[in-house]
């Protein structure tokens, strides 16, 4: 699954609608940012911290996913697809990489074995519970679990933003094929510097 980066392109060509996030019902997530992935979430590593920074500032809570197996029986379509070359609980692979800007006392940490962050986990409940009404979606890997996270938080009636400049995978084409289809039918795109405008935050 892992792979080397693909640098996001500017999103604006791809850009259908345009809309703020509202901090007050807003919830950060920042998906999958672990050792296995490195190759292709270190480089976007400068961008992900501005925008956990801006969250924080904007008091949005912060909640990060790991994506692990356990055991073959939480392997699902996955081992068969990617022919067993998974993510075990409990390796270096399946942790958060050290240099995340994560506060342990204060940010969440959902675990999921597939590529949606909602399947098999109580994270809509959790959002309902925290009164959030929106979320932005960062991590890796873009066309993977990213677009499925956010596919299924548009699906489940939360508002959707992507971030085209903190989401990485393993080839341009991929990262922008997800872009186009999202901004046609389910996120709002952004960046770093349309989150810090629409934020007010320095």
């Amino acid at each position: 699954m892992a792979s080397s980066l693909a640098k996001s392109s500017p999103y604006t060509k791809y850009e259908t609608r345009k809309r703020n996030p509202d901090p007050k019902s807003c919830a950060l997530l920042v998906i999958d940012m672990q050792n296995y992935f490195s190759s292709m979430a270190e480089p976007i590593l400068p961008n992900l911290s501005t925008t956990i920074r801006f969250c924080r500032l904007a008091s949005i809570p912060v909640i990060f996913t790991r994506h692990c197996h356990k055991s073959p029986s939480d392997y699902g379509m996955l081992g068969e697809w990617w022919n067993g070359d998974l993510i075990l609980d409990g390796t270096p692979e399946a942790e958060l990489i050290p240099a995340l800007d994560r506060k342990p006392e204060e940010d969440m940490v959902v675990e999921k074995n597939t590529y949606s962050a909602f399947g098999n986990t109580r994270l809509e409940e959790k959002l309902s519970e925290m009164g959030v009404k929106e979320v932005i979606v960062t991590g890796v890997m873009t066309n993977l679990c990213c677009e499925t996270t956010a596919r299924e938080a548009f699906v489940r009636g939360f508002r959707v933003f992507f971030s085209a400049d903190a989401t990485a995978t393993c080839n341009s084409e991929l990262h922008e094929a997800t872009l186009k289809n999202l901004a046609y039918g389910f996120a709002y795109l952004l960046d770093c510097q349309r989150l810090q405008d629409a934020l007010q935050v320095n």
